[in-house]
């Protein structure tokens, strides 16, 4: 095949620690590991908006949410923006989408998002799409959609979230084996998503015995150890459908034809910092997975990298994914291309272009204080700010767990100033208009 294939398996609040490789020491992820080692992993990405909606906004587009539709949770992406679907569409791709797409709009205020139908219009000019808008019933998940001109009525899948999707996926990859037009595929499923259900083969995690982040506080532990067995036993799940996925590509003989891109869109605090959810800059809420892996083989030696660190973030993901199939990004599109950490092309040149820090927001509600923009930088530092005032300031190779905050000492007022103009840099050079504080 001339033009690679092409699988997103998107997962929701995944934190970017909870993987064996990446240093969790409780969760099983044996083939996520592996697709680590044999593929590239990117041990320091990071969810530049961390909150489902604006980041799957930011996905699509590969604009920041600030430039995008979607700044807030249940907002509408404009189905008059350009894609990566479109550019997918544009080279004669076959483009299918199964799963949660929470970017129609579709507000839970006025009934259950999932029983509701994305109208066509608002499903991205997909070939197929296949899911629903939102849902946070793992066991009780309805899908409707279409697939060419016919459309697809509601129906319930007959079990587990994740096993129903990876079942359709393969059955969608095993229907195309004698095709010719390559394919992006997104899989895209709500755990390891409250509520922490699981199916009973992969509750193996006891909660009593589960070693704790060292910035969970004491009175935070019960309910994060409770929250974590399932949680783990939930990413073990999509680490063993992962690798149905792979089984699937290898049985129809065209794994080696396919890019596998394995990524959240946020993840989880689990009690760091006293705090449950996302939506804040904290490691926990903002590191995701990011992974490509797939039989494609690297056209070099990974190590050439020498593991120089990467920020790869949410706007990079279109871009990063067209250029492994040798497909520019359009120019509105505001992300890097990291795919010669893949595929090894013009590798030196590259990573000598490569942003050496990564802008991270939330927009929140204009009429309150809830709103924040953050940098990280490459060599492991972190400023984070609300609107007009200083917040959070952290070295990361000293503090991975952020457990000194820097921002209001006054022997890091020369970085903090530093940061603070790079955090400057990112606003005015992505078009925000965000008050910043003022020295």
């Amino acid at each position: 095949m001339s033009k690679p294939n092409i699988i997103w398996f998107v997962v929701d609040q995944m934190r970017g620690q909870a993987m064996g490789v990446n240093g969790d020491p409780n969760v099983f992820t044996p083939n996520l590991d592996n697709m680590s080692i044999a593929g590239t992993n990117f041990p320091n990405a990071v969810s530049g908006y961390p909150l489902c909606c604006p980041f799957r906004g930011s996905m699509f587009t590969g604009k920041y949410a600030h430039n995008h539709s979607v700044k807030l949770h249940e907002d509408r992406l404009d189905p008059t923006y350009e894609t990566v679907t479109d550019v997918f569409n544009a080279h004669d791709y076959e483009t299918i989408y199964l799963g949660k797409w929470h970017v129609a709009g579709i507000k839970e205020s006025d009934g259950r998002a999932a029983l509701q139908t994305v109208p066509r219009e608002d499903r991205g000019r997909f070939d197929t799409w296949l899911g629903y808008d939102n849902n946070n019933s793992q066991w009780d998940c309805y899908v409707h959609g279409h697939e060419g001109e016919q459309e697809i009525s509601h129906y319930r899948l007959p079990g587990y979230e994740t096993d129903c999707l990876t079942d359709i996926a393969l059955e969608r990859i095993h229907a195309r084996k004698d095709s010719d037009k390559p394919f992006f595929m997104v899989v895209s499923v709500q755990p390891p998503h409250t509520p922490p259900l699981a199916p009973a083969e992969n509750r193996n995690y006891q909660a009593q015995h589960l070693t704790l982040r060292p910035n969970v506080p004491a009175k935070c532990e019960t309910r994060a150890r409770f929250n974590l067995s399932g949680y783990y036993a939930q990413i073990e799940n999509i680490d063993a459908n992962v690798e149905r996925l792979i089984e699937g590509l290898r049985a129809e003989e065209m794994l080696d034809d396919t890019h596998v891109m394995f990524f959240s869109d946020h993840g989880d605090q689990m009690g760091s910092h006293g705090r449950f959810g996302k939506c804040v800059p904290h490691e926990e809420s903002v590191k995701v997975p990011f992974m490509i892996g797939g039989g494609i083989p690297m056209a070099y030696d990974g190590q050439q990298s020498g593991n120089k660190p990467c920020l790869i973030n949410h706007v990079d993901i279109a871009p990063t994914t067209l250029g492994l199939c040798g497909i520019d990004a359009p120019a509105g599109m505001e992300g890097f291309d990291y795919s010669h950490r893949r595929t090894g092309k013009n590798l030196q040149q590259r990573m000598q272009q490569e942003p050496e820090s990564a802008y991270l927001e939330l927009i929140g509600d204009r009429e309150t204080s809830y709103a924040w923009r953050c940098v990280i930088t490459c060599d492991g530092w972190k400023y984070a700010c609300v609107r007009n005032g200083d917040w959070l300031m952290f070295n990361l190779n000293e503090d991975p767990y952020e457990e000194t905050n820097l921002a209001f000492h006054t022997g890091y007022r020369e970085k903090r100033q530093q940061l603070k103009a790079l955090l400057q840099q990112w606003r005015d050079s992505t078009g925000d208009d965000f008050p910043l504080p003022a020295e």
